[in-house]
C-alpha cells in the first residue's frame, strides 16, 4: 500500500473520530442544558385529558384519590376537571414547580402527579397556582423568583399549614432526564426548620430534605415500599 494511501486512511479514520466525538459532545451539552425560558405552550399540556385525570390519580391509592378532587392544566391554568368529596386535591405539576436551580427548571417533559391532603390543598395550592400564572405569563426564571419571593415575603402566598403533605406515588411520575421516575415517596411541607429535628439527610435515615428559595419552606420527603396500585417497587 503507497504512502498516500494510508495518509487517506489515516485521514479518513480521523475525521471519523472527529464526527464521533462531536456527536456525543453535542447529546452530552443537550442532557447538562437547562431551559432557561417556557417552550411552546402545547409541550406542557397534555392533549387527553382523561388521561391527565387517570395521571393525576394515579399519585394517591384509589382509596384516596377516587373521591378527591381533580385539576387539569389548561392553557390559562388549572381549572377543576372533577368535584371531590374527601377533601384532597390531586394534580399533574409541571416543572415550574421544580427548584430554581435544578437543570429540569421549565422542561416540558417532566410530568409530577401529587394528590394533596386537605391541609396542603389550603397551602400549597395556591403556590402552585401562582408559579403556573407566571410561567405561562412569560416571565423569565428571575421574575418568578423574585416575584414568588416577595409573595411570600409580603404574606400573599401562606405558609404550610400544619399536617401539610402529599403522596406521589405514580408509577408514571416523570421527573426529566436527570431524575426519571422517582421511587414512589410523600412529601411533608413545614415552615423553614431545623431539619435536624427529622434526622433527615443523615446516614442511614430514610428521610430526605429539600429547603428550596424563594419559598421559606422546609420539605421532607420519605421513600415508601409499594406505587399507588399496590405493587412492590423495586
Amino acid at each position: 500500500m503507497n504512502r498516500e494511501r494510508v495518509g487517506m486512511i489515516a485521514l479518513g479514520g480521523f475525521a471519523l473520530v472527529v464526527a464521533l466525538s462531536a456527536g456525543l459532545q453535542a447529546r452530552a451539552d443537550d442532557a447538562n442544558a437547562s431551559y432557561l425560558k417556557i417552550a411552546p405552550l402545547e409541550q406542557y399540556l397534555m392533549p387527553d385529558r382523561n388521561a391527565e385525570i387517570a395521571l393525576a390519580r394515579s399519585a394517591a391509592p384509589d382509596s384516596i384519590s377516587h373521591d378527591a378532587e381533580v385539576l387539569v392544566l389548561e392553557r390559562h391554568g388549572y381549572e377543576t376537571a372533577i368535584k371531590g368529596k374527601n377533601g384532597f386535591v390531586c394534580l399533574v405539576e409541571r416543572s415550574w414547580m421544580a427548584p430554581f436551580d435544578d437543570p429540569e427548571f421549565l422542561n416540558p417533559d417532566q410530568r409530577l402527579p401529587l394528590c394533596l391532603n386537605p391541609p396542603a390543598a389550603q397551602t400549597h395550592l395556591p403556590f402552585t397556582v401562582k408559579a403556573t400564572a407566571l410561567a405561562l405569563a412569560g416571565a423569565s426564571k428571575t421574575e418568578m423568583f423574585n416575584t414568588l419571593k416577595a409573595a411570600f415575603d409580603n404574606k400573599e402566598l401562606p405558609l404550610p399549614a400544619r399536617g401539610s403533605m402529599c403522596y406521589m406515588m405514580s408509577k408514571q411520575q416523570y421527573f426529566g432526564r436527570k431524575y426519571g421516575n422517582a421511587d414512589p415517596h410523600l412529601m411533608f411541607w413545614f415552615p423553614q426548620s431545623d431539619n435536624m429535628s427529622w434526622g433527615a439527610g443523615l446516614a442511614g435515615s430514610p428521610v430526605f430534605v429539600h429547603q428550596d428559595s424563594p419559598d421559606p419552606i422546609t420539605t421532607f420527603v420519605i421513600s415508601v415500599g409499594r406505587w399507588s396500585d399496590g405493587t412492590a417497587a423495586q
